[in-house]
């Protein structure tokens, strides 16, 4: 275990650029710096010829959240998990719901700190079955990520990312390896909504997408947020579920969420309830068997029904768990067909509940770079 006095460390995936500029290597963004400069997403930059990361250890808070939050509906249903985002974010989506962190060019929004074991150890005794990395994008953070991962997996704590998934190739791998659970913004199907709306490109989400699921043992699920005259027509939606179910199997969950107005698109209205039931209707037709809506109030839509018999395995009422008719193992009890998923148990009672927490202060590392 190394100390590390400060939140600046270095970080590995960058390479020196002929000109004397350093590139980082993340994300397909590949920054391009120069002494001094920091990437798009802020926290990665370069200082004395390297590229290092200047928020380790630093987070906007904490707070214990269900799972389904997440949102993630087939990864230990009703439990609680450890929740922290940083500042920064790799995209620059108009839209942005948590724009206030992503956003944000000011580390002072970072109050709290702590050290991937104290992480670790303060979701132990929370009783939190795992920590999730979420309100803006850990790919930016990996490197504290990564180690509070490493710290948990120690304590027996799972960990979850929730990201846009725009990693490029090398560190993609190191940084599933050590997820547990992923939900994945599939922001849309389309390259023109990406670049105009994202400043980003489609093809290296659908590549981390078939990666997750096909090369990793990380749990998958996507969201796709709906929003009127941009990304909701019938042609996408059946599009972009056609693809999940072609490319990534029937089983993934695909949750589909309302927007409401924020951040640079306030004019905009908010997802009509039947935008949603259309979407999910689609996606269901084009044989996906668990499609979710996200953001309103639908039982229907937000619970779990087993894919052979049809039964309701997991009913949801805005975060709370009623009827749960699965063995321990996750088989329907009606007809004991294996729902697709990670089951550990009854289905845990934290609810809708969203508590803020206070993490005690230390910045050791765990393990180096």
């Amino acid at each position: 275990m190394k100390d590390t006095p400060s939140h600046i460390i270095d970080t590995r995936y960058w390479h020196q650029l002929d000109n004397g500029r350093v590139q980082c290597d993340v994300c397909p963004r590949e920054c391009k710096l120069h002494e001094g400069q920091r990437g798009l997403c802020f926290v990665r930059g370069c200082e004395d010829g390297l590229v290092k990361l200047f928020t380790y250890g630093r987070s906007s808070g904490f707070c214990v959240d269900p799972i389904e939050k997440k949102p993630l509906n087939h990864f230990l249903p009703g439990s609680s998990v450890l929740s922290f985002g940083t500042a920064g974010c790799n995209l620059a989506c108009k839209f942005c719901q948590n724009w206030d962190m992503s956003k944000s060019r000011e580390m002072d929004t970072l109050t709290s700190e702590a050290s991937p074991r104290q992480l670790a150890i303060t979701a132990r005794d929370l009783g939190c079955k795992s920590v999730a990395f979420t309100y803006n994008d850990p790919i930016i953070f990996m490197e504290y990520a990564l180690d509070v991962a490493a710290a948990c997996r120690e304590e027996g704590v799972h960990t979850v990312a929730v990201t846009a998934g725009y990693i490029s190739p090398g560190p993609r791998t190191e940084f599933f390896r050590g997820m547990d659970a992923a939900n994945v913004d599939l922001k849309s199907f389309s390259e023109d909504f990406y670049w105009r709306i994202c400043g980003a490109h489609l093809e290296p989400i659908l590549e981390t997408l078939e990666y997750i699921k096909h090369e990793t043992d990380t749990w998958l699920e996507l969201t796709t947020l709906l929003i009127p005259g941009e990304n909701d027509s019938d042609a996408e939606i059946d599009a972009l579920s056609n693809w999940v179910a072609t490319k990534l199997g029937k089983d993934v969950p695909l949750h589909f969420t309302a927007f409401h107005p924020d951040w640079k698109m306030p004019n905009h209205p908010p997802t009509p309830f039947s935008t949603l039931t259309r979407a999910r209707r689609i996606a269901k037709g084009n044989g996906l068997h668990h499609v979710y809506t996200g953001n309103v109030h639908d039982v229907d839509g937000g619970s779990t029904y087993c894919d052979h018999c049809d039964h309701c395995l997991i009913e949801r009422d805005a975060y709370r768990i009623g009827r749960y008719a699965l063995t321990d193992d996750g088989c329907c009890e009606f007809c004991g067909t294996k729902l697709a998923g990670v089951f550990d148990g009854p289905a845990g009672n934290w609810g809708a509940r969203r508590q803020p927490v206070t993490v005690t202060r230390t910045l050791a590392r765990t393990g180096s770079r």
